[in-house]
């Protein structure tokens, strides 16, 4: 079992998109513990998940999470969550179902 996962930060207004095959909660403790020291997350105390998406491989899931990054786009990632009609034709195009 493998997840794509979003990541929001309140007081900076960013998010991080990342995949993975651990939980997604243990994951944000992962982010939140400072684990994976000198990345992106690790300056930042409010982590929370905004987004979550179960895939069958980590391949497939990666692929979902390199196509939201390519979008670059706030918008995107929140019409994600308000469209959940998106994520899943993304599924069909990666063969995550």
């Amino acid at each position: 079992m493998a997840f794509v996962y979003i990541l929001y930060s309140p007081k900076n207004d960013t998010f991080y998109i990342g995949a993975t095959t651990v939980s997604v909660e243990e994951r944000l403790h992962r982010h939140l513990e400072h684990y994976y020291e000198n990345k992106f997350t690790a300056g930042i105390n409010d982590w929370e998940i905004f987004f979550q998406t179960q895939c069958a491989t980590i391949q497939q899931s990666m692929l979902i999470e390199r196509h939201i990054k390519k979008m670059k786009s706030k918008t995107y990632i929140r019409n994600l969550k308000r469209f959940p009609e998106i994520i899943e034709k993304l599924k069909i195009k990666y063969n995550c179902i």
